[in-house]
């Protein structure tokens, strides 16, 4: 399809709400499995299933000094408020660090400690496993255009959950 055809197929609106429903379910679909995933993982910790996103989200975006509550609670998309008593919970766990920013004390830095990053690690062959078997069906360029056609999706659901809650 050329690229024209492409921006003119974008623009059109989707008149079959069936196959919208059918994509609402299938995504439904996917996050309750997501959920599975996360509480099996958690359960190796003996922590809840968001309790172990916020591990992964630290995992994911710690660079050696550790991640602001307010960056975890936005990739996230819960309250800060919400990470730092989880967080708390997590550190008296021995699962996690939380330390003051060395340049403001107001922020808190949140990091793993080793017998944390250890266990991630020991899982890593199962994940691998799993992620090879799901993702199977793309190749990278597929994977990087579908992510991208989510995130697109992401935030206009975000637009249109802000339109809402200004109407009511």
């Amino acid at each position: 399809m050329s690229a024209t055809r492409k921006e003119g197929a974008r623009l059109r609106p989707i008149g079959n709400l069936d196959i919208i429903r059918r994509f609402t379910w299938e995504i439904s679909s996917i996050n309750m499995h997501l959920e599975e995933l996360r509480q099996f993982w958690a359960r190796t910790l003996g922590i809840s299933g968001p309790q172990w996103l916020i591990l992964m989200a630290i995992s994911d975006l710690d660079k050696d000094d550790g991640v602001p509550v307010n960056v975890v609670s936005k990739l996230l998309h819960v309250d800060p408020s919400f990470v730092t008593t989880q967080s708390k919970l997590l550190e008296k766990k021995g699962l996690l660090r939380r330390r003051p920013s060395p340049t403001d004390a107001r922020v808190v830095r949140l990091s793993l400690v080793d017998k944390t990053q250890k266990h991630i690690a020991s899982l890593n062959d199962q994940y691998k496993t799993i992620r090879e078997f799901v993702f199977q069906e793309f190749d990278e360029n597929e994977l990087t255009e579908f992510t991208a056609k989510l995130a697109t999706l992401k935030t206009r659901l975000e637009k249109a959950c802000v339109r809402i809650s200004l109407d009511y």
